[in-house]
């Protein structure tokens, strides 16, 4: 799972606090200070992994906190701003009895990674889904191009998904140059695009996608919301399954 920087921060900060306290019990395990009971020190001499499993065991713990946050704000928000053709590429009845929902950006590669899950998904489900996939570009100025670009082209019918694929199924930096390549594979305009990228709505896109992804406390991608149930990290065939079967 890629991290905003922002959240990326916050989880170094968790991880830097797991170490020191790692670093406090190994001096101690050195004899670098006085204990209070000298078996903490034959312990940790002879059983140096516990401070491994300690920082284990918090990040664990962090996680498992982001989680329950996480899904407490979507379940806060409902699904309805998940799927505002305002900022997302919404396909699918509403009335659909499954709600598939990503946040994604093109250079990460946990999204690349879950590609054929999602491609599967969107082939078997084209009748029985709602699908919002949202731009949520994190990994700098590229990645932001790559997503005004994919925008932009929602705006020639039925060019978006074929444009999205290209650009996910790229294994290397997805470039200015890559972008403009994949949009002339799909059949883009190029001089439409590259005008209709500067319009003030695709900014308008991105800011409310970064917001809404704040409010469900979404700091990573991809970050999937599958019947309403939140999943952060790369997606398979076997994790999708699980998701479909829970209701929230």
């Amino acid at each position: 799972m890629l991290k905003s920087p922002a959240a990326a921060g916050v989880v170094g900060g968790v991880i830097g606090a797991a170490l020191s306290l790692a670093a406090v019990f190994g001096a101690a395990a050195l004899g670098a200070f006085p204990t209070p009971d000298s078996r903490i020190h034959d312990y940790l001499v002879t059983h140096p992994q516990v401070l491994v499993e300690i920082s284990n065991r918090l990040q664990a713990q962090q996680d498992a906190n982001e989680d329950d946050g996480r899904q407490k704000s979507v379940d806060r928000l409902g699904l309805k701003p998940f799927f505002n053709p305002r900022f997302a590429f919404v396909t699918g009845a509403a009335s659909a009895p499954t709600t598939f929902v990503e946040f994604f950006d093109y250079n990460c590669p946990y999204c690349r990674a879950s590609l054929p899950t999602v491609k599967n998904f969107l082939a078997a489900h084209k009748n029985d889904a709602r699908v919002a996939l949202i731009e949520f570009p994190i990994k700098g100025p590229q990645s932001t191009f790559a997503s005004r670009a994919a925008i932009a082209a929602r705006r020639q019918p039925d060019k978006y998904l074929a444009f999205h694929f290209l650009l996910m199924g790229e294994k290397e930096l997805v470039t200015e140059e890559v972008v403009l390549a994949n949009a002339r594979k799909a059949g883009l305009n190029i001089e439409r695009l590259r005008a209709d990228m500067q319009d003030r709505s695709v900014d308008m896109a991105i800011a409310a996608a970064h917001n809404l992804a704040a409010a469900a406390r979404v700091d990573g991608t991809p970050a999937f919301i599958v019947n309403g149930h939140a999943h952060e990290g790369a997606l398979d065939d076997a994790s999708l399954r699980q998701l479909l079967k829970t209701k929230t």
